[in-house]
């Protein structure tokens, strides 16, 4: 890891703007610990503009809208990764999950979606997802950044 830190691409998917508060905080922090961390919540201007070549990982953090769909905004990037299958193996990548544990198997169902397809392409998954439940954890923002410090000497290796 060079001593400037890590890139870092953020991207978030919201539709109540939980995971965007979780999103926003995740990325401060990020540069607080002085890491290069871009925040993005609009990915209609397709995978070229996301750069993820010259990024070292990827961070989704992303809510479960409905009946466990991706939340509107990270649908276009759901789509182009289907629709081009990049080759993702030289990147990193960590998914922060929100849903509600009431909706039964939907619970976080669009966190573990992205997870799913970023392996599909090679992105190499480090640690664990975070799922963090509406019902039992009310400060997502601040689980978010404790598993930040589990996940980020995961990228060093």
């Amino acid at each position: 890891m060079e001593s400037s830190g890590v890139n870092i691409l953020v991207i978030v998917g919201t539709e109540s703007g939980n995971a965007q508060m979780v999103g926003e905080t995740v990325a401060d922090e990020l540069g607080r610990l002085g890491h290069h961390a871009d925040l993005v919540e609009d990915c209609d201007g397709g995978l070229d503009a996301l750069d993820l070549p010259g990024r070292d990982a990827l961070l989704v953090c992303t809510s479960t809208h409905g009946l466990g769909e991706l939340p509107d905004n990270l649908i276009p990037f759901a789509d182009a990764l289907k629709d081009q299958s990049p080759d993702l193996s030289a990147l990193m990548y960590g998914v922060i999950a929100l849903g509600d544990q009431t909706y039964g198997e939907t619970f976080c169902r669009a966190g573990k979606d992205m997870d799913a397809l970023l392996a599909s392409l090679g992105a190499r998954k480090r640690g664990e997802r975070l799922e963090i439940d509406a019902c039992t954890q009310p400060l997502p923002d601040e689980d978010a950044v404790d598993w930040l410090k589990d996940w980020l000497p995961l990228l060093e290796g």
